[in-house]
């Protein structure tokens, strides 16, 4: 087993250990209906942490990704509620508002040589205090749209439930990991994370990569935003507080790497299923505060990234 796949076994072989656990330990845990709520619970956090792999692949990261998606809920509820938009062409609107947004951040990292860090913390602030500007108050979405997409979806054995926004979900997932792994786009952006001066003298266009992959994951936000939107239907300047760090969390127990260039979109949504199942064991238990999320996770984070220095400590050592 190549060192670069352990991470990602890790990570799903924790998933299916926790899965397991919870099955045997609850009654009607391991069911179908049970596995596709994870799916239904966390779609906006699965595109939002895909976007956020692309980043982090690049050695970069994105701290404008919750803000992003409580902007987009806004933008999308106050064009539908005053004034009278339908919500296609308002979706359209915000997922170009995204793409622009995140192409802009890209711009000023690459070409003034600022951290991401720092660049898109202001991007956070950015979005966080517009959408407060549009309105601080939550906005309610009410049209036949959004209902007809809220019932949408196929029924499964065991009462399970394919919806909309798990199918959205999956579609971006499958298109991700097309786009990583069988895409000249894809290879730039693992050269970038690898090493980025060795990928300007083969001839990547740094400019452009690191562009795109801030473009890809603000528009992955928006997006987010939209699925966001069939969850809560409103629009609320205050939403998704603390998703971005959900997100880099999922990427980094799927086994991304935190230096960029090696880890796997596959892994992200397994690093999110893992932070679901947890949730979904504290909901079964019933006497376990849900801020015990936030320490399991917090205790595999610290488990991941030391596993993450081992292996790049390894590497430096065998070179």
């Amino acid at each position: 087993m190549h060192k670069k796949f352990l991470p990602l076994y890790v990570t799903c072989s924790l998933f299916a250990l926790l899965f397991a656990a919870g099955a045997v330990q609850f009654e009607n845990f391991g069911s179908l209906r049970v596995f596709m709520n994870l799916f239904t619970d966390n779609a906006f956090l699965i595109i939002a942490a895909i976007g956020m792999t692309f980043v982090i692949l690049s050695g970069g990261i994105d701290l404008s990704v919750g803000s992003t998606i409580a902007l987009s809920g806004v933008i999308i509820s106050v064009l539908m509620q005053n004034y009278g938009w339908h919500p296609l062409p308002a979706f359209a609107l915000v997922l170009v508002l995204g793409t622009l947004f995140g192409a802009s951040m890209g711009a000023i990292i690459h070409y003034y040589q600022l951290q991401p860090f720092i660049v898109t913390l202001a991007g956070m602030f950015f979005a966080r205090g517009l959408s407060s500007v549009i309105s601080e108050e939550s906005v309610p979405i009410m049209h036949s749209f959004y209902d007809d997409v809220a019932m949408f979806g196929f029924e499964l054995p065991g009462g399970a439930w394919l919806g909309s926004s798990t199918i959205i979900a999956l579609v971006v997932l499958a298109l991700a990991i097309w786009l990583a792994n069988f895409t000249r786009l894809g290879g730039r952006v693992y050269g970038l994370g690898g090493d980025a001066q060795s990928a300007a003298l083969m001839g990547v266009p740094i400019a452009r990569t690191t562009i795109s992959v801030y473009a890809l994951s603000s528009f992955m936000a928006a997006l987010a935003g939209i699925v966001f939107s069939f969850y809560t239907f409103s629009g609320y300047s205050l939403a998704a507080v603390g998703v971005e760090l959900d997100a880099i969390a999922a990427v980094v127990i799927g086994g991304t790497l935190l230096t960029g260039g090696y880890g796997y979109v596959l892994g992200t949504l397994f690093g999110v299923l893992i932070m679901g199942v947890v949730q979904t064991y504290i909901s079964f238990d019933g006497t376990l505060s849900s801020w015990w999320t936030k320490i399991v996770i917090g205790l595999l984070l610290f488990v991941f990234i030391a596993l993450q220095r081992y292996l790049v400590g390894r590497g430096q050592k065998s070179r």
